[in-house]
């Protein structure tokens, strides 16, 4: 299961996919098929890679969140807690994610290459 929830516009937009192991591998097809014949090849798309993808997404757009934001986003994204969780943790320590333990919570910030 995939969930998004954003805003269109002034439009609140809170969309669920459901995805079972075919609809990945199909998508995971279909993005191959769309990238240029000179790219490397790449290895499949699984579902804990595509959520990994878009968590960064999702932090690298909004440039800092807070740790209790970004866990309900996470949460949101993933229709789960514990999943959620093991996300943040991941995000925790990517080396292009900055964590500053400061105040009541900690801040969560994308690091821009150099």
């Amino acid at each position: 299961m995939l969930r998004i929830r954003g805003s269109i516009g002034d439009w609140p937009v809170d969309l669920t996919l459901e995805l079972d192991e075919g609809d990945w591998a199909q998508l995971g097809a279909q993005l191959q098929a769309a990238k240029p014949e000179a790219s490397a090849p790449a290895k499949p798309v699984n579902q804990d890679e595509a959520l990994w993808q878009i968590a960064q997404e999702l932090l690298r757009k909004a440039g800092q969140l807070s740790g209790p934001d970004l866990l309900e986003q996470l949460e949101g994204l993933t229709g789960s807690a514990a999943a959620g969780k093991r996300l943040l943790v991941r995000l925790r320590h990517c080396a292009d994610v900055k964590v500053v333990s400061g105040g009541d919570t900690p801040l969560y910030s994308w690091r821009e290459p150099a």
